[in-house]
């Protein structure tokens, strides 16, 4: 079994509501392991749209990361996702970002993302769950890739840990 950490985002809709039910169907890939607080997050690349909501998954499973990724792809779609053009608004969207230690280059999936250590709306969740994770090519923590980030502003705090229970 392995540690997979998965990015949510939502900017259509519902946005808590399309999160809640998204993070129902990650269960259904293994035991939760760790939720993130929301944050609110500025888009990145097309500006033209609404604000996203976003938080970080810790899971737990026995998939390979090239079936977890046609997983998370399945749930996207089943909730909406249509993909019209790069960083377009969407309903949801699931990034897996980090799986154990693996470090992986294939034309199905890349781990970790490639894009991770550069996205304050991905660090800020994923330091708050596992600051000391290391990230397996930079050999550095999640904190210290957080804190060298030059811009965190944009992400805020939608709701604490709890959001996904519909406690909040």
């Amino acid at each position: 079994m392995a540690t997979a950490y998965i990015g949510l985002g939502s900017n259509l809709g519902d946005r808590m509501a399309t999160l809640r039910t998204a993070l129902q169907r990650l269960k259904t890939l293994g035991p939760i392991a760790g939720v993130s607080s929301l944050y609110e997050t500025e888009p990145v690349g097309y500006l033209g749209q609404p604000h996203f909501l976003n938080a970080v998954v810790a899971v737990e499973s026995v998939l390979a990361p090239a079936d977890l990724l046609r997983a998370l792809l399945d749930i996207e779609r089943d909730l909406g996702r249509t993909r019209s053009f790069p960083s377009a608004p969407r309903t949801l969207d699931l990034d897996l970002l980090l799986v154990d230690n693996v470090i992986l280059d294939t034309t199905d999936v890349t781990l970790p993302h490639p894009r991770l250590h550069q996205r304050a709306f991905v660090l800020v969740p994923l330091a708050e769950l596992n600051p000391e994770m290391v990230h397996p090519v930079s050999g550095q923590t999640m904190g210290q890739l957080l804190g060298a980030l030059p811009d965190r502003s944009g992400v805020e705090i939608y709701a604490p840990t709890g959001w996904e229970s519909g406690a909040v």
